[in-house]
């Protein structure tokens, strides 16, 4: 590394680039074919991102739970709230839609008014039996329907909640996906094939809007979305970023060029997915559009040197040379910086963030060594640029913003630093108003049909975000004992007072309904069985469960009836909201259950994710720590002093810190998505830095050591260039805003925000450091020319 920082070893390279030009293009498009037969291995992840490590306590008992009753997120609800559902030619369309559904070979059961069953005592066999709640034959009659109605809402507390709103009227049914496709591909084909084309007949015929929830459904709607966007972010950063780049440079050549080396970053980057096997997710579909928005300040950094050294001297053959040997040790540390903060996801122990980190982090050099070899191989081979290309360095208003950038360095450095303190005294006071958020929902599209349908069932039913509430009683059938029942209904009716929760479905309801049918069907005795009743009752509930598939609770006792589940659903809460909830419950469960009788563990998809976002942002706090050492690391390797170190850092933290306190302004949480944002822009946003220091370096050595003369010099040099790349990444990323996810959204337009921040940082602040830092040299020089003068 030492060596390949020496100008003598980069002429060296630039020698052996441009004698070796078409076997390095050649190796490039083998490369690039290689690469490209790698997309056969790509597809969509069908399975939800966990955000915590697998030997983390709360993924053990999670899939202790998956062990014990299998695959819970395999639920879709289908529900709406019409009065005219109660009539012949609307039920017969419901009865339709649900035993086709029914019928198919993805789903395990549905439960819906059409073939609802209800317990009923035969007192000969001693037993329940579960009979139908509607005769099919007699569904032609509106009368008969009110009736059935009538009987639902109000003889069935069973199934209040689970089916019916009694206070509203919405009704809805559950279809359980067979847990074996929930994870594959082939839930996709169910939904989109068979589902929603039922669905869409159903509305048509009867007029009636329903409403469709679910984690499979969900999930899979989301990717579809998702895989829409990738293809529009990739068309949308290309189309920007060379609009931008043309403007700028007035040149089709360069701006070709520019495509072609963009357009073999996305092969590549899809190429890499594709050799490491990984899923396309939320976050590796934003690594093409992002290795474009990163490569094209490659582009402008090595097209824009290489246009200043034609200006300078028209030397094409000496203009190519000093590209590779002045701008390659540059570029090669700016992109190094920015694949560390990419690289650092990869220590934070998740799967999801660790593949992100290193495609990422692989294709931001495979971009910066495609551009290195491509622009001045591309170049050579056609004519130095005209003056009309050359006119942009010569531009009035980049002059103008230089020298006063130059003025305001030399005469107000104590201004820009009042402005310093100022920003930064503004983004503490934002940063203190800072929050932390995150849900399974919360990162998706708001705009989206499934969306309002989630409030829907949120306002009707109280969420579709899966709570699990697993009980260990320690014993064979300890289960069906009456006390550890009557514990799990105490359990339950704290549930049910949580406004957050939904009615909560244990064997408990079960017992209950039993003795309600017990007792000729009364709702009035919809309750757990006394002690004496204990006996008779359950012995009827465990006749009617023998040897049948009608077995209502089936997947709420294990085979052992060792284990007990209640299940629950929630709203969309905040991260704060759910560790609330968490805490009463398990104050709860400490009073209810004792340790020594009971092993009690909350899961569930919605707690894993919350647990994943406090996690994730811990980490992901460690993780920018760790790259600004890297970083810094870096810069000490090339720059051997403290003081540049410390000007650089302090410079670009200031970008960090004024994003923070917008975020804490506006209300914009720490989730998952907005965490990355930190990561990512510091290691982009201290590339303009890394440039500036090195030429300043270069200078520094050419004019003797004069310090002044060396920094103005590198300002005005290195000024076009980081102009130039801080607009093209500002509307680069800001057309992530574009998105259809809010956390793409936010990663968008808070990346965008920083890097404007850093932009000013790095033309102001970063110059004015440096004299300050080497203040007694500078000095020194001012009063050596004062003499001169005289």
């Amino acid at each position: 590394m030492k060596k390949a920082l020496k100008v003598g070893f980069w002429e060296m390279i630039a020698h052996i680039i441009l004698k070796n030009r078409v076997i390095i293009l050649g190796v490039i498009l083998v490369l690039t074919i290689f690469l490209g037969y790698q997309w056969k291995n790509l597809s969509m992840t069908y399975t939800e991102a966990n955000l915590l490590p697998k030997n983390h306590i709360v993924n053990k008992q999670y899939q202790d739970f998956l062990n014990k009753f299998g695959e819970e997120g395999n639920l879709i609800v289908i529900g709406f709230k019409d009065d005219s559902f109660f009539t012949p030619k609307a039920y017969a369309a419901w009865n339709e839609l649900m035993t086709g559904l029914k019928n198919s070979k993805d789903v395990e059961l549905v439960v819906s008014l059409n073939d609802l069953k209800k317990l009923q005592k035969d007192t000969i066999a001693e037993k329940f039996e579960l009979v139908p709640l509607v005769d099919q034959k007699q569904t032609n009659s509106t009368t008969y329907l009110r009736e059935i109605k009538n009987e639902l809402f109000n003889k069935l507390p069973f199934y209040e909640g689970l089916l019916f709103n009694k206070k509203t009227g919405s009704i809805r049914s559950a279809v359980y996906l067979n847990k074996k496709i929930v994870n594959t591909a082939e839930r996709k084909t169910f939904i989109i094939e068979n589902l929603i084309p039922k669905i869409d007949k159903f509305e048509k015929t009867t007029g009636i809007d329903l409403r469709v929830s679910g984690m499979p459904y969900i999930r899979t709607i989301n990717a579809e979305n998702m895989k829409g966007e990738i293809g529009f972010f990739i068309g949308a950063a290309l189309f920007i970023t060379s609009l931008i780049f043309f403007l700028f440079f007035r040149s089709v050549l360069a701006t070709s060029i520019s495509i072609f080396i963009l357009l073999l970053s996305v092969i590549w980057s899809f190429g890499t997915l594709g050799l490491f096997h990984y899923k396309i997710t939320i976050l590796t579909a934003i690594v093409p559009p992002l290795i474009i928005v990163i490569g094209i300040t490659n582009c402008i950094f090595l097209i824009n040197k290489y246009q200043q050294e034609i200006l300078l001297h028209r030397n094409q053959a000496k203009a190519l040379q000093r590209v590779i040997s002045k701008i390659g040790v540059s570029t090669l540390m700016t992109n190094l910086t920015t694949a560390a903060g990419f690289a650092t996801f990869m220590i934070t122990g998740n799967d999801l963030l660790f593949e992100f980190g290193l495609v990422t982090s692989i294709n931001v050099i495979t971009v910066y060594l495609i551009t290195l070899l491509i622009v001045p191989i591309a170049s050579s081979f056609v004519a130095i640029p005209k003056e009309k290309h050359l006119y942009h360095l010569r531009k009035t208003y980049l002059s103008s913003v230089l020298n006063w950038v130059e003025y305001a360095v030399r005469n107000n450095r104590k201004t820009i630093y009042i402005i310093y303190g100022l920003l930064m005294v503004f983004s503490i006071i934002g940063v203190s108003q800072m929050k932390v958020s995150g849900s399974l929902i919360g990162e998706m599209p708001k705009s989206a049909s499934f969306f309002k349908d989630i409030l829907f069932f949120e306002k009707e039913f109280n969420g579709v975000m899966p709570l699990e509430i697993m009980i260990n009683t320690k014993h064979k059938k300890g289960v069906m004992k009456l006390s550890t029942m009557k514990k799990m209904d105490e359990l339950q009716q704290t549930i049910s007072e949580m406004p957050e929760l939904s009615k909560p479905v244990s064997i408990v309801n079960l017992v209950k309904y039993s003795k309600q049918a017990y007792y000729n069907g009364n709702p009035e005795f919809y309750e757990l069985p006394t002690s004496q009743e204990q006996a008779f009752i359950l012995s009827y509930a465990k006749n009617a469960t023998k040897n049948t598939k009608d077995n209502l609770m089936k997947s709420y006792v294990d085979s052992t009836g060792q284990y007990a589940r209640i299940t629950t659903f929630m709203k969309d809460i905040g991260t704060d909201e759910m560790a609330k909830v968490e805490g009463k419950l398990k104050s709860k469960i400490e009073k209810v259950f004792p340790k020594d009788r009971y092993e009690v563990s909350l899961t569930g998809k919605a707690l894993v994710f919350q647990k994943g976002t406090s996690y994730l942002i811990d980490n992901l706090i460690e993780s920018l720590i760790f790259a600004i050492i890297l970083i810094a690391g870096l810069m000490a390797y090339m720059f051997r002093s403290v003081k540049m170190i410390l000007v650089s850092i302090i410079t670009n933290i200031l970008p960090l810190c004024i994003t923070s306190g917008l975020m804490g302004y506006f209300g914009i949480p720490l989730k998952p998505s907005t965490i990355l944002v930190f990561s990512i822009a510091f290691g982009i946003s201290v590339d303009n830095a890394i440039q500036f220091m090195a030429k300043y370096r270069h200078d520094l050595i050419e004019n003797n050591g004069k310090i002044k003369k060396s920094v103005f010099s590198a300002l005005h040099e290195t000024g076009v260039s980081t102009f130039y790349t801080s607009v093209v990444l500002v509307f680069g990323f800001a057309i992530f805003t574009l998105s259809s996810f809010s956390g793409t959204i936010a990663l968008g337009g808070l990346i965008s925000c920083t890097l404007l921040f850093a932009m000013f940082a790095n033309l102001l602040v970063l110059p004015a450091l440096v004299l300050t830092f080497e203040k007694k040299k500078a000095t020194k020089e001012d009063i050596l020319e004062a003499e001169i003068v005289k």
